[in-house]
């Protein structure tokens, strides 16, 4: 097991990887106030490993009460947050139950915001189950729900007390999801860690195969990027933003599809190469450095081209992006692999192009 920790002071927590974590209460234990605990996963995750989780936390006297979701980010929105809070009112959970998070990134997003609202705050714990929700969407605190003209338009910066990453769950998850969470690895290479784009070149068909070494490697390095980005900024008042390389091009094809389309991985490879491809017309990469990028998401199974929405539609749905300040919206490009910028100072036809060079 490693261990890695996002370092907020007094709201410091221990994200421990692993192979085998979910059998291991001890490990969570110390990080309930209280005996009980609501468990929060979907319908597909569950028979998987909720009655694992549960056996654990028992053998260490804490009864837990589990919350089934229906599965898929089309049910991320607020009657399934609802179902969360009627599940808690009927366990009679008080502010000090520990809600734990089994699953993905839509499991653990609208579970995070549910302990984020209820009772004003209860404790929250994230064992992510998938490998984008290990390297990213568990790590730092995010949550949210989805409104139909916009992805996480409505959430919380909500930090959880512990992030515990069972790297042998990645066993069970479907190759298109394993290839989903890896656009999130390589966005870590591509913003700030030069030596690790090199290294993912050199190894990405050994995690497509599930390499144990590899495997534990990646997500170690990539939650190590996470948490210091999250350590330096936590509310995304400046560097923190740019892990959203690849996502308001990515969130606009996700929402103009229709939620669950696209998994927001696949999105995210989209997204990252309009966002490549608007920085090479602004003369900031070149040719080679879109032909690297472009060939390690093809090699992780990912797609390098959008839907064919229309660049019109496509600015559209990117003016409700977080990032809009003033009503001007900004951009994360890159001024090289290893070396991304936030910037406003973008024409708007150039916008249009790079989305029209990047779409089917």
């Amino acid at each position: 097991m490693h261990t890695l920790n996002v370092d907020l002071g007094a709201r410091s927590y221990p994200i421990h990887i692993g192979a085998g974590l979910i059998d291991c209460a001890e490990r969570i234990a110390p990080h309930l106030r209280t005996r009980k605990a609501a468990i929060v996963t979907n319908e597909v995750v569950g028979p998987l490993y909720l009655e694992r989780l549960c056996t654990g936390l028992a053998r260490a006297g804490i009864e837990a009460i589990p919350i089934i979701l229906p599965d898929g980010e089309t049910h991320k929105e607020w009657q399934t947050l609802n179902t969360i809070f009627d599940a808690l009112l009927r366990g009679r959970c008080e502010r000090s139950t520990t809600l734990i998070a089994l699953g993905g990134g839509v499991v653990g997003d609208i579970a995070g915001f549910a302990a984020a609202c209820y009772q004003r705050g209860m404790p929250f714990i994230q064992v992510p189950t998938t490998l984008l929700a290990q390297v990213d969407s568990s790590v730092g605190g995010k949550t949210a729900i989805n409104h139909p003209q916009g992805k996480n338009m409505i959430g919380a910066f909500y930090q959880p007390r512990l992030v515990l990453a069972d790297t042998a769950t990645l066993a069970t998850l479907p190759e298109r999801e394993f290839s989903a969470g890896l656009a999130e690895v390589i966005k870590y290479g591509l913003i700030r860690d030069t030596g690790f784009f090199d290294w993912l070149e050199q190894n990405i068909d050994a995690l497509r195969t599930l390499d144990a070494g590899a495997l534990a490697w990646a997500i170690e390095r990539s939650c190590r990027n996470k948490a210091e980005i999250v350590a330096a900024d936590e509310t995304e008042q400046g560097e923190r933003a740019l892990l959203n390389l690849g996502h308001t091009f990515g969130h606009a094809i996700e929402t103009g599809l229709g939620y669950g389309q696209w998994l927001h991985g696949e999105a995210v490879a989209a997204g990252t190469m309009m966002a490549a491809e608007l920085s090479r017309r602004l003369g900031w990469i070149g040719d080679g450095e879109i032909a690297r990028i472009e060939r390690l998401l093809k090699r992780a199974g990912l797609p390098t081209q959008g839907p064919a929405l229309g660049a019109p539609r496509y600015l559209e749905l990117m003016a409700y992006d977080k990032k809009v300040e003033a009503g001007k919206l900004r951009f994360v490009l890159l001024r090289g692999i290893g070396q991304a910028v936030m910037t406003g100072d973008v024409e708007m036809g150039d916008v249009s192009a790079a989305i029209e060079a990047r779409c089917q």
